[in-house]
């Protein structure tokens, strides 16, 4: 009697062991998935947020290209003009080309006795010195951000005013394109574009220039610059 008694007792301590394994093999199996998603949650976080580091960095860096090529593909229009003739037709390129304007201010302004030709006036006087360089007032800001510059100025004596040669000595134009226009009631634009030039950096690229009269119309100087832009 004892014997069956202690062989029923062993048998449900068997049971009764056997339970508690698979409740801690199922509890470790939960605990183990459990730990498993966990890492896979933390993957898929991290790979996200690489992805979206990548992707900024990429913008980054395409972002510096497209804005180094804005900035060399801006235009600058330069003027010097004495009595307001230049600077109307520099006005109606500025406006055509949406580009930034720029006069060139001398120091010490003109005066009509400082025009007036074949007086040995202060006109004469200067444009008989290749060597005069007038003061220039202001200078441009940012020269370095544009890439072209049209630059228009009167035909004092078959050349450009000295200042014009005062301003292209005060910047640095390599890699630059100029696209000059003179105005003139007579005399073209001559030899004034090859002399300028050689002012500027061998790298400089110097169009050709094209004269005007004195009462072009804004039609006119938006057909030249057509030709050259469009």
């Amino acid at each position: 009697m004892k014997k069956k008694i202690f062989i029923m007792l062993s048998f449900l301590l068997l049971i009764i062991m056997a339970g508690f394994g698979r409740e801690r093999d199922r509890n470790g199996t939960e605990r183990a998935l459990t730990h498993t998603s966990k890492q896979t949650e933390h993957a898929l976080d991290y790979k996200q947020e690489s992805s979206e580091t990548e992707n900024e960095e990429s913008s980054e860096v395409v972002s510096e290209p497209e804005q180094e090529s804005e900035m060399e593909t801006k235009t600058l229009v330069v003027y010097f003009s004495a009595t307001g003739t230049t600077k109307r037709l520099a006005e109606y390129a500025a406006e055509i080309l949406n580009a930034d304007l720029y006069e060139i201010v001398p120091e010490n302004p003109y005066t009509e006795a400082d025009l007036a030709y074949y007086t040995n006036d202060r006109a004469d006087q200067e444009q008989n010195d290749v060597n005069a360089r007038p003061k220039i007032s202001g200078s441009v800001e940012n020269m370095e951000g544009y890439g072209t510059v049209i630059l228009g100025f009167p035909i004092w004596h078959g050349q450009a005013p000295r200042i014009i040669s005062t301003f292209l000595e005060s910047y640095d134009f390599s890699e630059k394109t100029i696209i000059p226009f003179c105005t003139s009631h007579s005399s073209g634009i001559g030899s004034s574009a090859d002399t300028l030039h050689d002012l500027c950096s061998d790298s400089t690229d110097w169009k050709e220039g094209k004269r005007f009269e004195g009462e072009t119309s804004r039609e006119e100087i938006e057909e030249w610059l057509k030709s050259i832009f469009f």
